[in-house]
This record gives C-alpha cells, structure tokens and sequence, in this order.
C-alpha cells in the first residue's frame, strides 16, 4: 500500500488545500502548525502508509498520527509531523497530489522557505505556479521565483504533477534562514494567506520570536568577537 486516507471515500468539494513540510526555516511546517493551531481547524482524515515513520506522540491528551488533514471552514491543513523518509518522497507526495486532484479541492497552495542569501531586494517572498492557476489579490503583483533558482523536495514533486495535470496550484516560498526556524518567514507565509483567504490571525507571537533569536544571535556574535579581540593580545 503505497497510501490511503481514512476515512475512505471524504470528499473536500470546493476546498483549498494548504500544505507545509520541513524545508528551510521549517517555513511550511510552522506556518501549517500555526495555523491550525490559532484556526483551531478539526481533524478530518489520516494519511495511512507504509511508507511513514514508525511514529506518534500526544498532544493536550490525544494521539497525533505522523500525517493527518485537518480542516477549518473551507481551509484543509496538510500537517506532517514526521517527514517521509528521503527515499519515499517522491512516490509519497506524488501519489497524495493525485489524491488531491481526485477528492475535488479546487486548488492547493504550498508553503515553503526560500534560502534568505538569495534575497537581492526588499521583498520577503517569491511564489511559483501552474498554469492553471490564475494570481489573484497581492499574489498578482508578486514576484516570481527566478530563472536561476530551483525548487526542491515536497514542493517540487507536488507542483510538478499539478502542471502535468493542469489542477491549480500555487507555492509561497518565503525568503528564510538556512540555519534555523525562522518565525519570521512563517509569518509572511500566515499573513500572504490569511489577506488571500479572508481570515484573521495575529502573527505577534511569531514577530516575537523572530526578535527574541535574532537578538541573541545578535549577542551571541558580539560576545565572540570580543574573544577573538581579546586572544589577539594573549
């Protein structure tokens, strides 16, 4: 079995699918968890597979599985606690883009973080799409991934079984830290999709974040060149 959804046969007529995974600055992963958790979005499926880690863990009491979908309104969260292991991804992630196309989500946006040394102006994101789907909102005016640039793991795979199939997809790669989680990026990511999907959510515990490492990686580099300063004269 390559991979089922249970309940066998739901359906998600008309929704969007939202999915992160862990890429750079665990942008996507964060922003899915982000939002599930200020959306309070209900879990409505499992991905079963045995092509998924051995895994599981608790939360607030009650089992997690390593893949689950959840949803809020018309908003399904693809959430994947567990990556699947490197060798499987592109069988795994194919066939659930195929899975997508069928349970009738009327288009997917794909969340992922984008290598912040590449940045060369002020924006803070990139997007890429299929030609099925049409920019709309402030996607409209974004910039587009550049030509030198490459997309890779997860994101990838998916977006490129959309563009063979012609279903509407979209990715959102925020310019993020290669070191770290980087809460910042997953706030651009939450406030793109929260104007493109009319809701509400605040992204202040995110901002925070993001200052309080930056400050003490901030305090981190001064302290060491003070030592670097000192041992010049011992």
């Amino acid at each position: 079995m390559m991979l089922e959804i249970l309940p066998r046969g739901i359906r998600f007529d008309g929704h969007v699918l939202v999915a992160g995974f862990h890429g750079i600055g665990a942008t996507g992963y964060w922003t899915v968890k982000y939002l599930v958790q200020k959306l309070k979005a209900e879990r409505v499926a499992f991905i079963d597979s045995n092509l998924m880690a051995p895994i599981c863990s608790v939360y607030q009491g009650k089992l997690v599985t390593p893949h689950e979908i959840l949803k809020k309104d018309s908003l399904a969260f693809l959430k994947i606690d567990v990556p699947v292991y490197k060798e499987h991804e592109v069988s795994f992630y194919r066939e659930f883009a195929k899975w997508v196309v069928d349970a009738g989500f009327r288009e997917v946006a794909l969340i992922g973080g984008l290598d912040s040394s590449l940045k060369s102006d002020d924006t803070t994101y990139r997007i890429a799409y299929t030609k099925k789907f049409i920019p709309r909102g402030e996607l409209a005016e974004a910039k587009v991934l550049e030509d030198e640039h490459v997309i890779v793991g997860p994101v990838a795979i998916m977006l490129n079984y959309f563009e063979m199939v012609e279903f509407p997809a979209f990715a959102i790669l925020a310019y993020a830290s290669t070191e770290r989680v980087d809460p910042r990026a997953t706030a651009t990511a939450v406030s793109i999709l929260s104007r493109l999907y009319d809701f509400e959510v605040d992204i202040t515990p995110l901002i925070r974040g993001a200052e309080a490492i930056e400050a003490e990686l901030y305090r981190r580099s001064v302290k060491e060149e003070r030592r670097g300063g000192e041992s010049i004269y011992t």
